[in-house]
C-alpha cells in the first residue's frame, strides 16, 4: 500500500516524538522532508537533521527547552493532497501572532511566512508550527 501524504506522515512523526519526549527520530528521506527539517533547524524547533549513511532515512534531533519541554509544541498540515491551500503575498498567515511559523512552498523554494513577507511572495502553505 502506498502512502497518499508522506509529508503529513512526517509531521505526525515529529508531533508524536515531541509529545512522547523522544529527542531523536528516524524518518524516511525525501528532498522536501529534508528542506522542511532544515527550516525547522534554522527556526530553532529542531537541533539537527542528517541523512543516514545509506541515504534512505533522515535522523532528526528535537530541541529541548531548559525545563525539558520540547520546543515543538504544535505542528499541523495545512495544504493537503485533496485540498491545496494557496495564498498571495497580501494574505500570508500569522501563526500565534508571529511567535510560530508557517512553511510555504514558493516559486523561490521553501521558506517561512516571515521570509515570504519580506520577499513579497505568496505560495502554498505546507504547515504551521508553534
Amino acid at each position: 500500500m502506498t502512502m497518499t501524504d508522506p509529508i503529513a506522515d512526517f509531521l505526525t512523526r515529529l508531533r508524536n516524538a515531541a509529545l512522547a519526549r523522544h529527542w531523536t527520530i528516524e524518518v524516511p528521506a525525501s528532498k522536501l522532508k529534508a528542506a522542511i527539517a532544515s527550516l525547522l533547524v534554522k527556526e530553532g524547533f529542531l537541533t539537527s537533521v542528517e541523512p543516514k549513511s545509506d541515504g534512505q532515512a533522515l535522523v532528526i534531533k528535537l530541541t529541548q527547552q531548559t525545563d525539558g519541554q520540547p520546543m515543538l509544541r504544535q505542528i499541523r498540515r495545512v495544504s493537503k493532497p485533496g485540498l491545496r491551500v494557496y495564498v498571495d503575498r497580501h494574505h500570508l498567515p500569522r501563526v500565534m501572532n508571529d511567535y510560530g511559523i508557517a512553511i510555504l512552498s514558493t516559486s523561490q523554494g521553501l521558506m517561512t511566512n516571515r521570509e515570504a513577507r519580506k520577499r513579497k511572495l505568496g505560495g502554498e502553505i505546507i504547515c504551521e508550527v508553534s
